[in-house]
């Protein structure tokens, strides 16, 4: 069988892209080619956004499916050093590529082929529907690892969308892969296949007839609302974190004085380690 033809493709500096094809009839499969993993990094986003736009506004409504052609990969998240030292970020790049996701107008779908990593996974989690190759590659928010806190919007998602809060707690707390069996019986995926699976998903669930109605987008604007706020106020979110940080370091000084002045009192110490 021929490739299917391009029906547009848009670059990711310095040596990546992004190109659409229609697999089947309203049906638009995006795939990054961004070596050598996928990194969530400005030229990235910029290209994923520009490329969601291009399809909302140029082509008919339909279902969009986003997947990786880097087999290992589907993403393995941000560029965490050079994401934290930017001002503009989060509130300019990622998070306006989160909104347009989960509000976009048509059914999305992340068809995720290989590891699926911290931002990877949150990007994932910004779809309507997830499907997972059974064969290859875990979902993992690996950020206690590397010391990362988790935004706002970024914990919220999870929140919102996995049906039982034992598993996020597993995921944060514990940094857990989970591969494809788990991911499913987890409810982190919908569905475990490559194309012809999702295709047939979507056949079942007539998704592609979704956005004629034109209320799709709102309906998940009001769904994840917490999530949307979250995204959209987030100079209001990074206020709040910055408080509670101070108030987390005054609290430990209190904690602290606390262990010095009973050390002092009678003389007592802790055995050493």
């Amino acid at each position: 069988m021929p490739p299917i033809p391009a029906l547009f493709t848009l670059p990711i500096e310095p040596k990546g892209s992004i190109f659409c094809t229609q697999p089947s009839q309203r049906v638009y499969l995006l795939t990054f080619d961004s070596p050598p993993d996928n990194r969530l990094t400005p030229a990235f986003c910029t290209a994923f956004v520009l490329a969601l736009d291009i399809l909302d506004h140029r082509f008919p409504k339909g279902l969009v499916v986003t997947t990786s052609a880097i087999p290992k990969f589907y993403s393995n998240g941000l560029d965490y050093e050079s994401a934290v030292k930017s001002k503009i970020f989060f509130s300019d790049v990622l998070y306006p590529l989160w909104r347009r996701l989960l509000t976009y107008p048509m059914p999305t779908m992340a068809l995720i082929n290989g590891h699926a990593f911290a931002g990877g996974l949150m990007t994932a989690m910004m779809h309507d529907y997830r499907f997972m190759n059974p064969h290859r590659g875990f979902l993992c928010l690996n950020e206690v690892e590397f010391g990362a806190p988790l935004m706002p919007p970024m914990s919220s998602i999870f929140r919102q969308k996995l049906p039982n809060p034992n598993t996020y707690r597993t995921m944060v707390l514990e940094a857990k892969r989970f591969n494809a069996l788990e991911a499913l019986q987890e409810g982190i995926v919908d569905g475990l296949g490559m194309v012809p699976e999702l295709l047939k998903f979507v056949e079942e669930t007539k998704l592609v007839d979704k956005a004629k109605s034109g209320v799709y987008g709102r309906l998940k604007r009001e769904m994840w609302r917490e999530t949307v706020g979250y995204l959209e106020n987030h100079v209001g979110s990074q206020t709040r974190i910055k408080e509670e940080v101070e108030a987390d370091k005054g609290r430990a000084d209190e904690e602290e004085k606390r262990v010095a002045d009973w050390e002092q009192s009678k003389g007592h110490r802790v055995s050493k380690l």
